[in-house]
């Protein structure tokens, strides 16, 4: 991790492996389930990912507004992805273990961007 990395960001990108760890597994998301609901989950957490590093690089004293949707978009996406894993329970997918630590994962993103998305705002 680089030093200037905000934290956000971190775990953005593990969120984007764990994610994609669980949904390449054959045997718990099969293949009639393949370009339906993983390829929506995995491009899910890549563009969380995408679009928290985009909302950093912007300028926040020239571009603070564009920062701030940036990063509500970033919520929004997250609040997607959490859909897609409840989903996965209902289809007996995924355990409600493996659905509880994945959907902590997501809240953190979306709750770290939350506080950040405060602070661009003040």
């Amino acid at each position: 991790m680089a030093d200037n990395e905000l934290k956000v960001i971190v775990k953005a990108k593990e969120l984007a492996v764990h994610s994609f760890r669980l949904t390449s597994n054959c045997n718990r998301y099969p293949k009639k389930y393949r370009h339906s609901l993983v390829d929506r989950i995995q491009i899910k957490s890549l563009d969380i990912y995408d679009t928290l590093l985009e909302a950093n690089r912007i300028n926040n004293v020239v571009r603070k507004q564009e920062r701030c949707e940036m990063i509500t978009k970033a919520i929004t996406l997250c609040e997607e992805l959490l859909f897609y894993i409840e989903l996965s329970m209902l289809l007996d997918l995924l355990n409600k273990n493996s659905a509880e630590y994945w959907s902590k994962m997501v809240c953190d993103v979306k709750y770290m961007s939350l506080a950040w998305r405060t602070r661009e705002r003040q």
